[in-house]
């Protein structure tokens, strides 16, 4: 992951596709700031109302009003797909071959209703996506020393089919575990057959511990959120 120009993170490998824009945002760039972003690019931003849900949209046009759901992918050029996040996973699919594009907001609920993989699914059903030829870029996200999670949360990922390395014990809190929000999303993209050289992961970076990320756990009084953004270039 590299620094962008205006406080947000982009992906090398992405950044050589020509007809690609994306971004991670953090703290220091605000709405007004994505939204002159988007403006000078003459891109269309697409913001959900996120609910936590394994709901996938897939856009043929700018939306006439906005969608409820957790998902989007479009093969569409001028739209720009935003997931906003403080503390959750934010991942970029992209199918080059096809020109497909998707946006995914991973929390622990979307994780453990394997949102991921509908939204792969999607794009291979209505694009002829292919995830052994594709990309993912997982954006920052709050770490797994930080995300500890109950007895009834562990219990739904293990029935989902994770795998049990995904949690650990919590130092002293025997009913609690650890949550590797990154981990279970890396496991997914692997089980659904992408390559791990395809797999553009930013690394340790951990939201709730780099003051230039915003977290709700670590301030839920904040409101604002940091703007994850990835769509095809208009022609």
């Amino acid at each position: 992951m590299t620094e962008g120009r205006r406080q947000y993170l982009t992906v090398p490998k992405l950044t050589d596709i020509p007809w690609l824009v994306h971004g991670f945002g953090d703290a220091g760039w605000s709405e007004e700031d994505f939204l002159d972003f988007a403006a000078s690019r003459d891109m269309r931003p697409v913001i959900m109302r996120q609910a936590h849900s394994d709901t996938v949209h897939r856009l043929d046009a700018a939306p006439a009003e906005k969608l409820e759901g957790d998902a989007q992918i479009t093969n569409v050029a001028g739209l720009l797909l935003v997931i906003r996040t403080a503390d959750c996973l934010p991942v970029f699919l992209v199918d080059a071959e096809n020109r497909a594009v998707a946006a995914v907001h991973c929390g622990w609920r979307g994780t453990q209703k394997r949102i991921l993989e509908r939204t792969i699914l999607a794009m291979a059903r209505f694009y002829g996506s292919k995830p052994g030829k594709m990309l993912a870029a997982l954006g920052p996200c709050i770490g797994s020393a930080c995300y500890e999670v109950g007895p009834e949360v562990r219990e739904s990922f293990l029935r989902a089919g994770f795998p049990p390395a995904i949690l650990a014990g919590s130092p002293g809190r025997p009913r609690r575990s650890l949550l590797d929000l990154r981990a279970a999303n890396i496991w997914l993209l692997e089980y659904l057959g992408f390559q791990q050289d395809n797999i553009l992961d930013s690394g340790s970076a951990c939201t709730h511990c780099e003051p230039h990320f915003l977290s709700y756990r670590r301030d839920p009084g904040e409101p604002r959120r940091m703007y994850n953004f990835i769509g095809l270039m208009p022609r």
